[in-house]
């Protein structure tokens, strides 16, 4: 948390774990808080992090501000397309922001505030081992950032302060939160076995939706008529009407989906943790396969130039044509 990321003549090399696109630029993101950026998919730089931490998960709501999380709770943050980076939060100042605010019940006879309280100290107790696993902002003010064991915390200043809403989640078993995106005309958070949360708008809470798979989920996408979920052995879940029934697609696939990204024409892409490549022209009622130049481990996905996605995996970066 307090190392800076050391300049890496193979950091695109190393494991990434995360993209994003930042208008026109291509974002990536790993372990040993290795950031890299391209303008044209071919010439990467490293950019200055000053964190080590493992990253997991980037959201650029414009091409100038970006978000970064990652493991230790480091929340980054960068003004100018991702070039360089400032940390916002890390694990010691969330243990403190969630003990200030649940550590004592204000009502000893309220079970609710008891476990409330009992989560505080568990995640206190945890020191600044807290990983963040996905970040999402609205625009440039409001977002959220999700992890391990129920973490959430919500922005409305661009990151400058952060409020826990662990009172605001319907999550009692403590499961990890993967994936937080709008779709369906919601909010949604996918996590495990099977757990599927949607924002309720007017109470400003998450409550649990109904699916029919108690596997883990590790992400969704989607549009304003559908969500889809995807995770453990190409297990995908697509609803037509905000959550409330759900439909297998046949994916055909038996590893692990483990990113997906809409394209500029409209269509989407999944990948999956064995290399495959997904793309649905339907708005993910059925995918075909598109054959890889290169298979390898596929752990993110996000467009690039020319109607390509760049992939990130355990080699770094690629770029794959789907034409």
């Amino acid at each position: 948390m307090d190392l800076a990321a050391a300049p890496s003549t193979k950091a695109l090399l190393s494991p990434l774990n995360a993209l994003a696109a930042a208008g026109g630029r291509t974002i990536a993101a790993g372990q040993r808080g290795h950031i890299l950026y391209s303008d044209d998919g071919q010439t990467w730089r490293q950019a200055q992090v000053p964190v080590s931490s493992d990253l997991t998960a980037l959201a650029f709501p414009s091409a100038q501000q970006g978000w970064a999380v990652g493991h230790e709770g480091v929340i980054l943050h960068s003004a100018d397309g991702g070039v360089t980076w400032n940390k916002q939060l890390d694990g010691r100042q969330i243990a403190e922001l969630v003990s200030k605010r649940y550590g004592a019940a204000a009502n000893a006879d309220d079970p609710e505030a008891q476990r409330l309280q009992q989560e505080a100290e568990s995640l206190a107790a945890q020191g600044a081992d807290k990983p963040l696993l996905d970040v999402w902002f609205e625009n440039e003010q409001k977002g959220f950032v999700v992890g391990a064991f129920n973490l959430i915390l919500r922005t409305e200043d661009g990151g400058k302060t952060w409020t826990p809403w662990l009172d605001r989640i319907d999550n009692p078993r403590g499961m990890h939160l993967y994936g937080i995106r709008p779709a369906g005309g919601s909010l949604f958070i996918v996590g495990e076995q099977g757990l599927v949360l949607k924002l309720d708008a007017a109470g400003q809470r998450f409550q649990p939706v109904a699916l029919p798979y108690e596997g883990t989920l590790f992400g969704l996408l989607g549009n304003r008529d559908m969500v889809l979920v995807y995770g453990l052995r190409g297990n995908a879940y697509r609803s037509v009407d905000g959550g409330a029934s759900w439909s297998k697609v046949e994916t055909h696939v038996h590893a692990g989906l483990t990113a997906g990204t809409a394209l500029g024409d409209g269509s989407l892409v999944l990948v999956s943790q064995a290399g495959q490549i997904l793309r649905s022209r339907d708005q993910g009622a059925s995918f075909a396969p598109v054959k890889p130049r290169r298979v390898a481990p596929n752990f993110a996905v996000a467009p690039a130039a020319g109607g390509a996605i760049a992939l990130a995996g355990i080699g770094g970066v690629r770029v794959e044509n789907l034409q």
